[in-house]
């Protein structure tokens, strides 16, 4: 077999390429840029071609893959049209892998790669040896998006993003929690929660649907045939949980318990799952942390992939709770975020909910540095309207200031302190500033 896939550096996409490698196809991929992740599968033997061309699309293609972010226009996408060979979009190619395994999918707005790499770990260390599709990299996967399994078992991360999840086909569908989030494409609230009730509809009817009973915005479903499980930050052992994780927060909680009710339908054994989880050290730009320095001044950095306003929220009390605890005095330690806004149409459609969440933050200095441009999903409208300068005038606060993205690395490494702690978020480029310190 011979595939192609477009967009290949994303992060879904790559999974995907290695799944094909592991069932020993022949695989290509193209991307407009050079990447990491494209570095990374030109190692595992992918051909990769950067730029999208016609000449790129061989007549001899089994089928191509493309990325939900190509356009209909794209030249690789029309020359494939043009040879009539079967094309598949990322989803609808997950969704067709879906049919051949136990499938356990996690969605939600926040939190589904971490519950996705838990569950993951998890089934791995009870030894039932799964298949792992995941949207972030994962250390004991060889730092890697993917994990080839040999048993009936697959672990796939389910974004909502254009309904991308309504293509799969789940035995236990998980949802973490449901958000007024990718209001670019589903507009409103409403949307978004008719989307996920679709999503836990596709449940297998010997299934099950594992979800967060203390979040309002999952829909509730009535009447089903598949078994229904919720979990809940009154359980009694969130102590314990909270005591054993090693990655902190609230938040991780919530995933956790989330894991720990997907092993117990599998017939874990409680002993296996706390041990496992207890050893789980996050993913890659999840809380990802450091010990660095700045001109001579030894500092904590972390890097954390948050960009929505309660993500934001619940990794920067993490953060308070995990280096200045409640009650105790820490002499010079201060805590620093660096964000970067993701997307203009997502600083748009939650302005305020920034401005208030940043306006109650007790964080001693926050930097916004300019937002990032995600390709094919702005409008030059919006554009024009929002900025990074506009939503630091609207919080006034003397502790929160714009400054841009050239000139953040030294503004940091000039003015941040001996024992000081970086917290550097946003899902676009600026994880790359984690190195520089």
């Amino acid at each position: 077999m011979k595939i192609h896939l477009i967009g290949i550096g994303g992060i879904g996409v790559s999974a995907l390429a290695q799944y094909y490698l592991s069932k020993g196809y022949q695989v290509t991929g193209s991307d407009l840029v050079k990447s990491e992740i494209t570095d990374f599968l030109k190692k595992k033997g992918v051909k990769i071609f950067i730029g999208n061309t016609r000449e790129n699309i061989k007549q001899d293609l089994d089928f191509v893959v493309y990325s939900p972010a190509v356009k209909s226009n794209n030249p690789e996408l029309l020359q494939a049209t043009h040879y009539k060979l079967p094309t598949k979009s990322y989803p609808e190619a997950l969704g067709e892998i879906t049919k051949e395994y136990y499938t356990i999918a996690v969605s939600g707005a926040h939190g589904k790669s971490t519950t996705t790499a838990m569950i993951a770990l998890l089934l791995a260390k009870a030894k039932l040896d799964p298949t792992v599709i995941v949207g972030t990299r994962v250390k004991e996967f060889g730092n890697s998006n993917f994990r080839a399994g040999k048993s009936k078992f697959l672990v796939i991360e389910a974004c909502e993003y254009d309904s991308s999840f309504l293509k799969y086909f789940p035995n236990i569908t998980v949802v973490t929690n449901v958000d007024k989030e990718h209001l670019d494409f589903f507009k409103t609230l409403a949307n978004v929660k008719k989307a996920f009730k679709s999503f836990i509809l596709k449940t297998a009817n010997d299934g099950f649907l594992v979800f967060n009973q203390d979040n309002k915005f999952i829909p509730i479903i009535k009447k089903s045939k598949f078994k229904v499980l919720p979990f809940s930050i009154r359980q009694k052992e969130v102590a314990k949980l909270k005591k054993i994780l090693y990655v902190p927060g609230k938040h991780n909680i919530y995933n956790a318990l989330g894991a720990l009710t997907v092993a117990r339908i599998l017939g874990i054994p409680d002993a296996i799952s706390y041990k496992s989880l207890q050893e789980f050290r996050g993913t890659w730009r999840r809380f990802e942390l450091k010990k660095g320095s700045a001109k001579g001044k030894a500092i904590t950095v972390i890097s954390d992939y948050a960009h929505h306003p309660n993500e934001i929220a619940a990794t920067l009390m993490a953060t308070r709770e995990k280096y200045l605890p409640a009650g105790r005095q820490v002499q010079n330690k201060r805590i620093w975020c660096v964000f970067q806004p993701h997307q203009h149409q997502r600083t748009h459609y939650l302005f305020n909910d920034f401005v208030k969440m940043f306006q109650k933050m007790p964080i001693d200095k926050i930097i916004i540095t300019d937002i990032y441009d995600v390709a094919g999903r702005e409008t030059k409208t919006i554009n024009a309207e929002v900025s990074s300068e506009k939503l630091v005038k609207k919080i006034k606060l003397n502790n929160v200031e714009y400054v841009s993205l050239p000139e953040t690395e030294k503004y940091i490494k000039t003015n941040i302190k001996s024992g000081d702690i970086l917290l550097i978020m946003g899902a676009g480029d600026i994880y790359k500033l984690f190195d520089k310190f």
